[in-house]
């Protein structure tokens, strides 16, 4: 292993070829809907808690920006095209345009932003490691936030109250 890679994916496949990064593209896509199931559904919201988050922002760090946003692009298409995979195993074109959309599209970004931070270095000390999670998780909110509002149509105080 390649302890001065720029990813962990090139830390453990330094020699990488079309198959291995389809293969963990595909892996990506399937932790972050794994990680969807992990959710908690709260009675003053129409968005769950999910373990999505922590997935977008590994996948991101592990496998870099363009396999990174693949993953998630991959996840996204997957769930719009029926595939029960976000979060309480719903799926389709309802989602995103729902109040959780937005966090499924900004999932997309995070990846590509972690991915970038990682690539740069960031996740070779806890300190930047947690910096670069922590940003891939404000792009999240960046994009939802003003998603839920217009789909709500709700107050700052509100979409902040309902989706953060």
């Amino acid at each position: 292993m390649n302890t001065n890679a720029a990813t962990l994916r090139v830390a453990v496949f330094p020699q990488a070829n079309a198959v291995t990064d389809a293969l963990l593209v595909l892996a990506g896509a399937g932790l972050v809907a794994a990680c969807a199931q992990i959710s908690v559904k709260l009675p003053f919201t129409p968005v769950p808690i999910t373990g999505q988050t922590f997935a977008v922002v590994l996948v991101g760090a592990s496998l870099g920006a363009i396999r990174g946003s693949a993953s998630l692009l991959l996840y996204l298409c997957l769930g719009v095209a029926g595939a029960p995979i976000y979060a309480h195993h719903d799926s389709g074109w309802s989602v995103i345009t729902s109040a959780s959309g937005g966090y499924i599209v900004g999932f997309l970004v995070a990846a590509a932003v972690t991915g970038a931070l990682a690539e740069r270095g960031w996740d070779k000390r806890f300190s930047s490691s947690v910096g670069a999670m922590l940003t891939g998780n404000v792009v999240i909110y960046l994009i939802g936030l003003p998603w839920l509002a217009v789909v709500l149509n709700t107050n700052l105080e509100k979409t902040l109250e309902y989706g953060l």
